[in-house]
């Protein structure tokens, strides 16, 4: 097995050509780091070669992936900040909890209006 790196030391502008090399390189998977700008980067430069990210934005509205349920594309991964799943969460906690005749949540009002589910 290889390893092949690529760093764009803080030039974002060479991702492309980056991105370009490691899939003209023909490789199994490409793995993003550095956020964002990595995964969508990697993304518009395959869309063959499976990218598997850690993201810490909402993956549904940054367009990493389609939804949740069902992701499509070739790109996996994960969300450190996943605000589509807390009302999943509210509900597996209703279920496990369900001689609670109160469940509270503290949100900061901020972050509200970016998150579809307060709606």
């Amino acid at each position: 097995m290889a390893i092949a790196y690529r760093w764009a030391v803080g030039h974002y502008d060479r991702l492309p050509a980056l991105a370009a090399d490691l899939v003209g390189r023909h490789v199994a998977v490409l793995v993003t780091a550095g956020g964002t700008r990595t995964v969508i980067t990697a993304k518009a430069a395959t869309s063959t070669i499976p990218i598997v990210f850690i993201a810490g934005c909402a993956v549904v509205e940054s367009g990493l992936v389609a939804s949740l349920g069902r992701p499509g594309g070739n790109g996996t991964g994960a969300s450190i900040f996943v605000s589509e799943l807390i009302a999943k969460r509210m509900e597996l906690l209703h279920e496990l909890a369900l001689k609670a005749a109160v469940i509270a949540m503290l949100v900061d009002p901020d972050r509200l209006a970016s998150n579809s589910w307060a709606r």
